[in-house]
C-alpha cells in the first residue's frame, strides 16, 4: 500500500498536476542521440501513441513511463506537447520486472501457455516494486479528480496502488494482450494479488467480449468479489486491507488502427513505386504471400512455414507462381526461447529454400528486420495474401493495416481465428493454425479467389475498419470510464 505519513500519497506540493494521465511501461518517444550526446527524442510509432497523443496534446496531459535506458533518472521534460515523466529502472529491474515476470511469466501464462510460464518469487517482488514506484510518479502529479488510464500487463497492480493513495481518482486500465481462461490463470501463485491489482480499475477494457469474460470469471473464482453483469462487486464488510471498494467494470474495447493515415499512404506514388519494384525483386510471381511478424512464438510462424512447405512439396504452389516474403522483426532475443525460435524458424527456412529454390526464383524470402511504417505499407501493397496464422494474439494490427492500405480492394488476408481481429474482420479466410491441412486449404482458397468475392470481403473489412478506428477506440473507452455507475448498484 502506497503511504505517506497518515493519508496516503498525494500530490507533492510544486508539482505540476495534471487532469489526464497515461501510464505504460515506456514513454511514447524513442531516444536518439543528439550533437556531443545530449539526448534527442524521437515520437514512437504504434496505435496506442496516435490514438492519444492529440487528446493528450489539447488537454495537456501527461505520459508517465520508462525512457529506455537502465541505470538513468531524468527530469521530467515535454515533447510536442505531451509532458513526459520518465520513471527509472536499473539493469534488476529490467531483468525480473520485465525480462523476468512480465515476459516470462505473464506473457506465455496468458497466451495459454503455448510455452511453460516460469514462476520466481523474486521476480514477483520486482514486479511489485515497480509497480509501487509508476504509481507513486503518476500520484504526485494527478490532479484532483484526475482521469489516468493505465496500460497492459506489465503494470496490472497500479490501479489498486492508486486507489488506495488517490481514491479521488477515476481509474481505467486496458489490457493489450489476451486473458487466460480461469483454469490457466490459476497457475499464477500470485493471482489474487493480479486480480484485486487490476480491480482498482473503473473500467478495465479487453480486446475481446471473451477476455471480459475470462477476468470476471477469475474475479468471482479467485476472490471475495462477487459478480453482477459486467461489474465486480466488493465483498460486503470488507474494511482496510488489500482489497478495494470500488466497483471494478469489464469490457471489450478492440483496440485499431490510424485508418486514414494508411489509406493515406497506400496512395502515395513514392510508396506505390516502391511496392512495385518489390515484386519486380522477386521475380515478378503471380502471387506474393506476406507474414510480418514480431519473432515470437505467439505469432505461429513455424505452422505457415510447415503449411507453405507442404503446399510447394505437393505441387499446390509452384516456385516462380508464388513466393512468401516473410518478415520477422527482432524480438527479446537475449532470451533463450526467443534465440531458439530464431533459430529453428532459420533453419526451416533454408530447409524450403534448399529443396525448391530455382535459379531465378525463391521460395521464402525472410527477412530478420524491423522496417518503418512506408516500407510496410509497400511491403502490404506488394502482397497479394497476408498470412496472420497466430495462435494467440490480442488483436493483431498488423492484419488491419493490410486490409485499410488496399483500397483497390485486391487482395486477401488468411487470418487465424485465435486473433482478436478474427471478432471483426469475419471476411477474412479464417484459419485455424494448428490445423495444418485446414490451413493450406485456407491459403489456397484465398490464392484461387475470384476478384469478385475478393473485391466484396476487402472492401467490407476496409469500411468496418474506417466506421472503427484507433480515435474511436480511446474516445469510447474514456467515455464508458466517465459514465456514472447504475444508481441500483450498491457496495
Amino acid at each position: 500500500m502506497l503511504e505517506d505519513q497518515d493519508h496516503g500519497l498525494s500530490q507533492a506540493p510544486n508539482t505540476p498536476g495534471y487532469d489526464f494521465i497515461v501510464v505504460a511501461n515506456r514513454l511514447p518517444v524513442d531516444r536518439i542521440e543528439g550533437d556531443e550526446g545530449a539526448p534527442m527524442w524521437r515520437r514512437s510509432p504504434g496505435g496506442l501513441v496516435t490514438a492519444i497523443a492529440p487528446m493528450m496534446q489539447q488537454t495537456g496531459g501527461a505520459w508517465v513511463g520508462w525512457h529506455g535506458a537502465t541505470n538513468e533518472s531524468l527530469a521530467p521534460f515535454e515533447d510536442e506537447g505531451i509532458h513526459l515523466i520518465p520513471v527509472p529502472l536499473d539493469d534488476d529491474d529490467l531483468e525480473q520486472y520485465y525480462e523476468g515476470f512480465s515476459n516470462s511469466t505473464l506473457w506465455p501464462l496468458y497466451h495459454d501457455v503455448i510455452v511453460p510460464p516460469e514462476f520466481h518469487r523474486t521476480w514477483w517482488e520486482n514486479y511489485k516494486k515497480v509497480n509501487k514506484r509508476f504509481a507513486e510518479a503518476t500520484a504526485k502529479v494527478a490532479n484532483l479528480g484526475a482521469t489516468v488510464w493505465v496500460q497492459d500487463y506489465q503494470l496490472q497492480l497500479v490501479p489498486q496502488l492508486l486507489r488506495e493513495a488517490r481514491p479521488d481518482l477515476r481509474i481505467g486500465f486496458f489490457n493489450h494482450i489476451p486473458f487466460p481462461s480461469p483454469g490457466i490463470f490459476s497457475q499464477l501463485p500470485w493471482r489474487r494479488q493480479i486480480l484485486e491489482g487490476l480491480a482498482g480499475a473503473d473500467l478495465v477494457g479487453f480486446q475481446r467480449t471473451a477476455d471480459a469474460s475470462n477476468f470476471l470469471r477469475s474475479m468471482r473464482r479467485y476472490t471475495n468479489r462477487s459478480v453482477k453483469g459486467t461489474m465486480a462487486l466488493p465483498a460486503s464488510g470488507i474494511q482496510g486491507g488489500s482489497a478495494t471498494n470500488n466497483i471494478c467494470r469489464a469490457e471489450a474495447h478492440p483496440i485499431s488502427i490510424d485508418t486514414a493515415q494508411v489509406m493515406d499512404l497506400s496512395k502515395d506514388p513514392q510508396i506505390i513505386a516502391r511496392a512495385h519494384q518489390i515484386r519486380a525483386e522477386l521475380g515478378n510471381p503471380e502471387t506474393v504471400l506476406l507474414g510480418v511478424d514480431r519473432l515470437d512464438y505467439t505469432k505461429g510462424i513455424r505452422h505457415r512455414l510447415k503449411a507453405y512447405g507442404e503446399l510447394l512439396a505437393e505441387g499446390d504452389i509452384r516456385v516462380g507462381q508464388a513466393c512468401l516474403v516473410q518478415v520477422a522483426s527482432p524480438s527479446r532475443e537475449n532470451v533463450d526461447r526467443y534465440a531458439q525460435l530464431k533459430d529453428q524458424v532459420e533453419l526451416m527456412v533454408g530447409s524450403i529454400n534448399g529443396e525448391h529454390d530455382t535459379m531465378g526464383h525463391t521460395a521464402v524470402r525472410y527477412l530478420h528486420h524491423s522496417y518503418p511504417l512506408r516500407e510496410m505499407i509497400a511491403l502490404y501493397l506488394a502482397a497479394d495474401i497476408m498470412l496472420v496464422t497466430s495462435l494467440r494474439d490480442g488483436m493483431n494490427l498488423v492484419a488491419k493495416e493490410f486490409v485499410a492500405a488496399h483500397t483497390h480492394d485486391h487482395g486477401m488476408l488468411v487470418l487465424s481465428e485465435f486473433t482478436g481481429a478474427a471478432d471483426q474482420l469475419t471476411q477474412a479466410v479464417l484459419v485455424n493454425p494448428h490445423d495444418i491441412d485446414g490451413m493450406k486449404a485456407g491459403i489456397l482458397r484465398a490464392v484461387n479467389m475470384d476478384n469478385q468475392e475478393s473485391t466484396r470481403r476487402m472492401r467490407r473489412m476496409r469500411r468496418h475498419l474506417i466506421e472503427h478506428d484507433v480515435a474511436r477506440w480511446s474516445s469510447t473507452f474514456l467515455t464508458a470510464l466517465a459514465q456514472p455507475l447504475p444508481v441500483d448498484v450498491s457496495v
